[in-house]
């Protein structure tokens, strides 16, 4: 079962930064980011409520409550990355870095959870990596892409994958103990006084109130997105391999791209196409060893 929650996780993280990036045209990524964590909190809860596990509260470990604290400040950390590089860039760039997340993860895992590396999970890897590199090593074909590439969106990017590789190992260990919905919405919480805690620094409080209606709904609807992603995310992971779930839940890079086309018209050049090939190559193999 734990397959279908990764496949799960996937789709709903594809869309989850479609409806993002509708989103934040207008709107600050930092007070979107915290608008829709508001979302994904709430949907968390209720998901607690739902399989009765808030009476582990109490029995909650120290260890285990330190792992998903700090799993909450990395995704926080990963999150206010991710949604600021997707505001600068296109989502064809920004998307396939943030997944290269994916070859951190795998390394992570072998030095601090002890899953092996094997010949195939090698070969995965390098797929991935080199997959990674061809999509991101677009020239920028117009003024417009140029002026993007000049704003320091890659560096967002990168940081977003080095956060998520963090999150994900961090949130292995601290859901070993308790129930992964739980987990998640611990996490969450977490990530939700990050958030507003940047905004309030940020000064840009003020700037919840000029939300335009649209982009609130899309800001609302990839919470929900995120949120479904999340349960499925925790739960494959709490009972399948990182390396393995991790990979799985990166192919939401697929759903993405083929949303991308539909509803931004951003296309992939050769080069690109190739290099998502080799990313759902690679990740197939990690899926199927």
């Amino acid at each position: 079962m734990w397959i279908l929650y990764a496949v799960g996780s996937s789709f709903f993280a594809g869309i989850t930064s479609i409806l993002a990036k509708i989103g934040i045209k207008k709107t600050d990524s930092n007070v979107a980011t915290a608008v829709r964590t508001i979302v994904v909190l709430v949907f968390s809860w209720i998901m607690v409520l739902i399989v009765g596990s808030g009476n582990q509260v109490g029995n909650i470990s120290t260890k285990t409550l330190v792992f998903l604290v700090l799993s909450g400040l990395a995704t926080g950390a990963s999150w206010l990355c991710y949604f600021r590089a997707l505001q600068k860039g296109d989502i064809n760039k920004v998307v396939p870095i943030d997944k290269s997340s994916t070859v951190l993860t795998i390394l992570l895992a072998l030095i601090f959870l002890g899953e092996g590396l094997s010949p195939v999970k090698i070969i995965s890897v390098v797929l991935i990596a080199v997959g990674t590199l061809m999509m991101i090593d677009r020239k920028a074909s117009t003024e417009a892409d140029r002026d993007k590439d000049s704003r320091g969106w890659l560096i967002y990017a990168v940081l977003s994958a080095v956060f998520a590789s963090v999150t994900a190992i961090l949130g292995k260990v601290g859901i070993e103990d308790i129930d992964s919905n739980l987990g998640t919405a611990i996490r969450t919480t977490v990530v939700l006084l990050m958030a507003w805690f940047t905004v309030l620094v940020t000064g840009k409080c003020s700037e919840v109130k000029k939300i335009e209606g649209r982009e609130l709904l899309f800001i609302i609807l990839s919470g929900i997105a995120t949120g479904a992603s999340w349960l499925c995310y925790y739960r494959a992971l709490k009972e399948g391999p990182a390396s393995v779930v991790v990979p799985i839940d990166k192919l939401s890079i697929l759903v993405t791209i083929v949303f991308s086309r539909i509803v931004f018209n951003e296309r992939l050049n050769i080069k690109s196409g190739e290099g998502l090939v080799a990313i759902i190559a690679g990740t197939i193999l990690l899926a199927v060893m």
